[in-house]
């Protein structure tokens, strides 16, 4: 099973992996640059080719990146609009220069335009990304908590954007479990991630589903707040994280933990959690 976290890229971006070896990774999430900024800087080909090396070396696979933060597909904003879509590319780009499998999206917020428009003005962007960007890395749409005018935390966001693309089958999904937690699916309860999983498979497809962003929730419930908390210690709880990571239907899914963190005895305790818990 691949089981990982997201990692610091600082120094050189090849010092990801070690990292992520030393905490006991096979699979990792990066950003490939400040998530925070829009400037864009080339990666030197040196460091392309010693990250390659080192991802085989180390067998992390697969390898994710992560869409920078200020990035917005939905807006209704014209000029950000198109600044979002340019940086898209250069940013997906550079995934693909890594080697990277994929490209993890959140789907951005409407600013009070209304959901239908947000889903269409994201559609139609990432349309014109991946026929711009001639991809290998595949884009995963990421579900979301809801908060605020976000969207995607329906599946049926994920899935009238997936069929509006022109290649549907080229795109998969991230499934974070506290977003999906916080959007008022219950998959604490037994019944409820059967249910869950019913349900995206009769609208998706559960072979979509390529990474599963494994991460208990510190908000309630159907909150539509996007907190993340220590598998075991949040709402969802230690019961139902195990029964989400041993899964049948989520076996080949890569785990990846975006938990809090102030050193790397937080990263080396999920992980061994979220291991122990493959075993239970």
């Amino acid at each position: 099973m691949r089981i990982g976290v997201h990692v610091s890229i600082a120094g050189h971006i090849y010092e990801s992996l070690d990292r992520a070896h030393t905490l006991g990774c096979n699979t990792m999430q990066i950003f490939s640059r400040n998530p925070r900024g829009w400037q864009i800087s080339k990666i030197p080909e040196a460091d392309v080719k010693e990250f390659s090396r080192l991802k085989i070396k180390y067998d992390i696979n697969p390898v994710v990146v992560h869409i920078p933060y200020l990035i917005n597909l939905a807006t209704p904003d014209d000029k950000l609009y198109k600044k979002s879509i340019e940086a898209y590319i250069e940013d997906v780009k550079r995934a693909d220069i890594l080697g990277a499998e994929y490209f993890v999206t959140h789907l951005g917020s409407h600013v009070g335009s209304g959901e239908d428009n947000g889903i269409e003005r994201f559609s139609n962007a990432l349309n014109e990304i991946i026929r711009r960007a001639k991809l290998k890395t595949m884009i995963l749409l990421e579900n979301t908590a809801g908060w605020g005018d976000g969207i995607g935390y329906r599946f049926e966001h994920l899935k009238r954007i997936i069929e509006s693309q022109a290649h549907p089958a080229d795109i998969g999904v991230c499934l974070d479990t506290a977003h999906t937690f916080a959007a008022g699916y219950n998959i604490r309860e037994k019944a409820g991630l059967e249910e869950t999983l019913k349900s995206f498979d009769k609208l998706l497809g559960l072979e979509r589903i390529k990474v599963v962003h494994f991460n208990d929730s510190l908000s309630e419930f159907d909150s539509h707040v996007d907190r993340h908390q220590h598998i075991g210690k949040g709402r969802i709880g230690l019961a139902a994280m195990g029964r989400i990571i041993s899964h049948p239907k989520l076996k080949n899914a890569a785990f990846i933990m975006e938990t809090p963190k102030e050193s790397d005895k937080d990263d080396k305790r999920n992980i061994a959690t979220a291991k122990r818990l493959t075993k239970a």
